[in-house]
């Protein structure tokens, strides 16, 4: 099985392409999020904790942004005529380390959402269980395959 590389320009199509699609999700998140502060059910039902958690989770998503977009910035400082390893390494550890925050976001949101909705108590053990699926989704099935993959290219 013969290992096919993508051109540089291609690379980073691609890659500027996962920034474009991940973006607008992430943009509604934070949208959803700075909306929910105005709702009374915000201060009234939730703890000066969970109110805490809440901005947490906001900053972390726009952490998330400034991760995710920092790519495309990037290109266009750098020029979008140049494309190198180094271009393509750094804009796809950004693009991974912006899952980071916005896995955590997702699961204090889903806490927070789990404890109005649910009340007895299941709702952090739910939001952990959700951001360990986001770990093995984002980390480990990536690894579980790039493993086998390179295992099926060492050998021909």
């Amino acid at each position: 099985m013969a290992e096919e590389t993508v051109p540089l320009k291609d690379a980073a199509t691609f890659l500027l392409d996962e920034c474009r699609m991940v973006l607008p999700g992430i943009q509604a998140l934070f949208g959803f999020q700075l909306i929910a502060v105005f709702n009374e059910r915000f201060v009234q039902d939730l703890s000066d904790f969970e109110r805490y958690l809440h901005f947490a989770a906001i900053g972390l998503v726009a952490v998330a942004i400034a991760l995710i977009m920092t790519p495309a910035a990037m290109h266009r400082r750098i020029g979008v005529r140049r494309v190198t390893d180094a271009f393509i390494d750094s804009s796809t550890r950004l693009l991974l380390a912006s899952m980071v925050p916005l896995a955590v976001a997702i699961s204090l949101e889903f806490y927070l959402i789990g404890r109005l909705v649910l009340k007895d108590g299941i709702a952090a053990p739910l939001a952990v269980a959700l951001l360990a699926l986001f770990g093995l989704l984002w980390v480990g099935v990536p690894r579980l395959f790039r493993r086998r993959h390179w295992a099926g290219t060492t050998g021909a």
